[in-house]
């Protein structure tokens, strides 16, 4: 009895915790970078450290809209992102999952779910931009929130929000508005 008891006890592993969250932001600035782009960038540093320290950040939807709305606001094409989260919604990636042309990006929920896997998601927040600056999501955006919330939920991942971003404008929340 005394020999089982100190068998169990000897198989039980300590997991390490996880290492910290890498940055998806670019290390340095190009020397030729305007004083607005290092400015810019600087903004995006703090709120990445923000976003990344463990805690109640996630818990406020206005940080999470103004990371991502100065991540994917200032573009020429549409880009489709996502910030991959714990259980604790606390962040463990920010990735550009598809990058399209002016008025569209080709995304498939098979590389979402793949990415979420990867980076061991429990939830994901989406965001893309619109060029054009205006921020009202268009049928096909909502479309696809659907088809990708379906393919998430077949391995247990949920979808918090998706934001769709532009220009000067406030971005919209699918959550918000009860759209997920």
């Amino acid at each position: 009895m005394a020999r089982a008891a100190q068998k169990r006890s000897t198989a039980r592993t300590v997991t390490p915790p996880p290492p910290p969250p890498q940055s998806m932001l670019p290390s340095a600035l190009p020397e030729d970078a305007t004083r607005e782009d290092r400015a810019i960038y600087r903004a995006l540093k703090i709120l990445d450290k923000r976003l990344r320290k463990p805690g109640p950040t996630m818990c406020d939807p206005l940080a999470v809209e103004r990371y991502l709305h100065l991540c994917l606001a200032d573009g020429d094409v549409e880009k489709f992102a996502c910030l991959f989260v714990n259980a604790q919604h606390q962040v463990i990636a920010f990735e550009i999952l598809a990058t399209g042309t002016l008025d569209g990006a080709a995304v498939y929920p098979r590389e979402v779910v793949k990415r979420a896997l990867a980076n061991s998601a429990a939830a994901v927040i989406f965001a893309h931009n619109h060029p054009s600056g205006v921020t009202k999501p268009s049928v096909n955006d909502r479309v696809l929130t659907d088809r990708l919330r379906q393919a998430l939920a077949t391995i247990d991942v949920r979808v918090l929000d998706h934001l769709v971003v532009g220009g000067r404008n406030s971005p919209t929340s699918f959550a918000a508005h009860g759209w997920l």
